[in-house]
């Protein structure tokens, strides 16, 4: 089966390696020519637009940086839908925007799945991220073989848009700990604490998270170079707060974390590296909030292995 990528940024650069990697007969597209140079110098094939990489392949994947981008690409594909086609969106969107777009594709035959990705760059570039995967049974079992070479733990969410309604969640759920995980390493520098054992602290108790072991140590060297930016967090957290509001509940930490992240943007840029969101405390007590010994970036220190269908617990 051939495999067309559009979008090889931060995310899908690491996420289409992943397949290149492991052999898959792999066509990409970017608007950034260097990037489509470095994967054709590895062995992909280059697609001229989003057009011909639908016309020339069985599978497309799309990985870009809004909803907005999604749809602009998803018009210039769609004549070139027919029947047997499919559409994986990798982005993180709005689940009612990847059902409008999603049912276009299956109107003219195809098949349309939202499987966003959780775990990091780290483990994007590994292939040991995870992966959440929206669409009917039988449509995820033809795509599992690449889910599996492109991540490590791949569940099954329900129909389409459901995956997106879960990377959003937990989205909200990693900057709320974020923002955590900066107001405790301020309040225990401020509290007279060596932040190195602070940071050890935390991650043995019952106060640890994947954020802290991953973002904390950023933070901690000073980088705060995960990759991600504020202004991806504002895009995340807002659509959490859309899915909220569709459902009509009174959300109370939501509301606070979009503000904060206004807040963020206005002072430092919306392209501010989004750990940098303890600027704000750091300014604020005038202390600095680094330590000796940690990493400048996060890297996955598991060896790549083979993906695996996730069950539900229950089920």
């Amino acid at each position: 089966m051939k495999v067309g990528f559009i979008g090889l940024g931060n995310v899908g650069g690491k996420l289409s390696g992943s397949l290149l990697r492991n052999g898959v007969d792999l066509t990409v597209h970017d608007l950034n020519a260097e990037l489509v140079d470095a994967f054709v110098a590895k062995g992909a094939k280059r697609a001229e637009g989003p057009a011909q990489l639908m016309a020339d392949c069985d599978a497309v994947i799309t990985c870009l940086p809004s909803p907005a981008a999604s749809a602009a690409v998803m018009d210039e594909m769609l004549p070139e839908v027919t029947e047997g086609k499919i559409w994986m969106e990798m982005s993180t969107t709005d689940e009612a925007e990847v059902k409008r777009l999603g049912a276009k594709v299956i109107e003219r035959g195809g098949a349309a799945v939202d499987c966003p990705v959780s775990g990091g760059c780290h483990r994007a570039d590994t292939g040991n991220i995870a992966i959440f995967a929206g669409c009917d049974r039988a449509t995820f079992e033809r795509i599992l073989p690449f889910l599996k070479t492109m991540g490590r733990r791949i569940l099954h969410t329900g129909e389409l848009g459901s995956a997106s309604i879960l990377k959003v969640v937990t989205n909200y759920l990693a900057t709320a700990n974020l923002v955590t995980c900066c107001e405790a390493l301020v309040t225990a520098k401020a509290a007279g604490m060596d932040l190195n054992t602070a940071y050890e602290a935390i991650k043995i108790s019952s106060g640890t998270s994947f954020v802290h072991e991953t973002e904390s140590q950023v933070i901690l060297n000073g980088s705060r170079d995960i990759s991600f930016t504020m202004d991806l967090v504002k895009k995340d957290v807002g659509l959490f707060q859309e899915v909220a509001d569709r459902a009509n509940v009174p959300l109370e930490i939501s509301p606070m974390l979009i503000s904060i992240f206004d807040d963020g943007i206005a002072r430092y840029g919306e392209r501010e590296l989004s750990p940098n969101i303890i600027k704000r405390l750091e300014e604020a007590t005038g202390l600095d909030i680094r330590a000796p010994g940690f990493p400048p970036e996060m890297t996955d220190d598991e060896p790549e292995e083979p993906g695996y269908e996730v069950v539900p617990q229950g089920k």
